[in-house]
């Protein structure tokens, strides 16, 4: 349990991150990574994450002398596509109708670099299930605003919840960071 008094760096600007660490007593500091977010083609859902979390990960750790540094990132999978964040309300419907009444993963990848020190990089799958939503409420969920700066036009921690009928996993992934991995990756 040294670990969650050593100093820890989010490399991530997601407020709901730094929400869960909050919630789980993680002191942290945030230093935003700024990398190239593009999907390599024929990239397949968990290498992206992985190797988007090592990316913003090791990018902030080369700016420190010390501490530990975390990186993240989530996607979502539906019928073998997958949905990043919506670029405006035409491609939050898209996607929303992508997931209306059926099954989807939502992927998290996650790297804790010790400065100075080793990577550890693994992800989280969760499985969803949106209940079906008729237009009038999908027009609404966008209406709201949520849908957008999160994977796959969704926050299951706000509105959304009113239409997610199950859930096979960790719910904090997705939110965007399983925290119980974070703390396993960054065990001594």
């Amino acid at each position: 349990m040294s670990h969650l008094r050593e100093k820890l760096v989010l490399a991530s600007s997601s407020p709901r991150r730094a929400e869960i660490l909050e919630r789980a007593g993680w002191a942290h500091e945030i230093i935003v990574a700024g990398i190239d977010e593009t999907l390599i083609p024929n990239e397949e859902a968990a290498a992206y994450v992985k190797r988007l979390a090592r990316s913003k990960a090791e990018a902030v750790a080369s700016r420190l002398s010390a501490g530990l540094v975390l990186g993240a990132d989530t996607t979502v999978v539906v019928a073998n596509q997958i949905l990043g964040q919506p670029a405006d309300d035409a491609d939050a419907r898209r996607m929303l109708n992508l997931l209306n009444a059926k099954w989807h993963e939502v992927l998290t990848g996650v790297a804790v670099v010790r400065v100075g020190g080793e990577t550890r990089v693994a992800y989280e799958t969760t499985r969803v299930r949106f209940a079906e939503m008729n237009e009038r409420e999908i027009d609404w969920y966008i209406a709201t605003g949520e849908p957008f700066g999160k994977a796959g036009a969704y926050g299951i921690q706000g509105k959304a919840s009113l239409f997610i009928e199950e859930i096979e996993g960790d719910y904090f992934n997705i939110m965007g960071l399983p925290i119980r991995l974070v703390y396993e990756l960054a065990a001594d």
